[in-house]
């Protein structure tokens, strides 16, 4: 219990939040706002336990003007299956927040105007954080769609794609039905910024989740799938096809016929520790 606790320490508060919670209190929407950051911090707290029980490397909680963040020192090398577990953990703690706040309204402890409001504020949250775009809890569910049937770097690439068709989509509609919203554009434009800077880093995320298979755990893998190559492939395209969840033998094609394989992390370390990037395959078999 004391480990679960230490999980609090962990919490950060942005600094622009402090300045909405002064306009908050000067407004008179102090319990709003205390509500929103109440559910915020729920849900984000839904995540870390999560993951703390799956014993995943837990930076910080960081609560933010417009929302929350549960930042994972993790490189996505993580089961699948413990991944979507951690994602669903947030959006499943809206659940008993409604139940226990419906309780308390039924037995009077709270009006039904504050039930009202609970109630909007949670489906606002939850609504919101199943969008499929990314950073939000359904870009990672989709993000994690994507990793069943394709490579890392392919998954990774077409969920930032379908990020930004959503983010497009809700643009269009705001232009349409609700150009005053300024609560919406300012959080479109953190979306946009947030997928625009994860596509700018795509390779360097791709560099972590390969340097975590070379040097991590190796026994998260439970399920093997050969890699067919031409010996003429480069080393990076060949790494560029790596699955989350699966261990990669490679089998290199010379001269029409398949070779003897070669293990994933003799790959690697021709990539990281002899620095071949950009040279054939092909040339691995004579190494190994």
């Amino acid at each position: 219990m004391n480990s679960y606790l230490k999980l609090f320490l962990k919490i950060e508060i942005h600094p622009l939040l402090w300045l909405i919670v002064g306009i908050a209190v000067i407004t008179a929407h102090f319990r709003e706002l205390l509500m929103l950051l109440f559910i915020i911090l729920v849900h984000e707290m839904g995540h870390t336990v999560c993951a703390h029980f799956f014993s995943w490397r837990i930076k910080r909680i960081q609560l933010l003007p417009f929302g929350g963040v549960a930042e994972m020192d993790e490189h996505g090398n993580r089961p699948l299956k413990e991944e979507l577990l951690v994602i669903l953990a947030g959006p499943l703690q809206h659940i008993w927040l409604v139940g226990g706040a419906y309780l308390l309204t039924v037995t009077s402890i709270i009006p039904q105007d504050t039930f009202s409001l609970f109630l909007y504020h949670n489906m606002v949250i939850l609504v919101f954080n199943l969008l499929p775009i990314w950073p939000l809890d359904g870009g990672k569910l989709i993000y994690l769609l994507f990793s069943y049937k394709h490579s890392f770097f392919e998954a990774h690439k077409r969920m930032l794609l379908v990020s930004v068709v959503v983010v497009s989509v809700i643009f269009t509609w705001g232009v349409l039905y609700s150009p005053f919203n300024l609560n919406l554009w300012i959080v479109l434009v953190f979306l946009l910024f947030s997928i625009i800077m994860e596509w700018r880093k795509r390779h360097f995320v791709f560099m972590r989740f390969l340097l975590e298979r070379y040097y991590g755990k190796q026994d998260t893998f439970t399920k093997l799938k050969p890699i067919i190559v031409d010996e003429t492939e480069m080393v990076y395209t060949v790494l560029s096809m790596f699955q989350r969840g699966y261990k990669h033998p490679i089998v290199i094609r010379k001269n029409g016929e398949n070779q003897r394989p070669l293990d994933e992390n003799e790959l690697l370390h021709a990539y990281f520790t002899e620095k071949k990037i950009s040279r054939p395959v092909g040339e691995l078999l004579y190494l190994y």
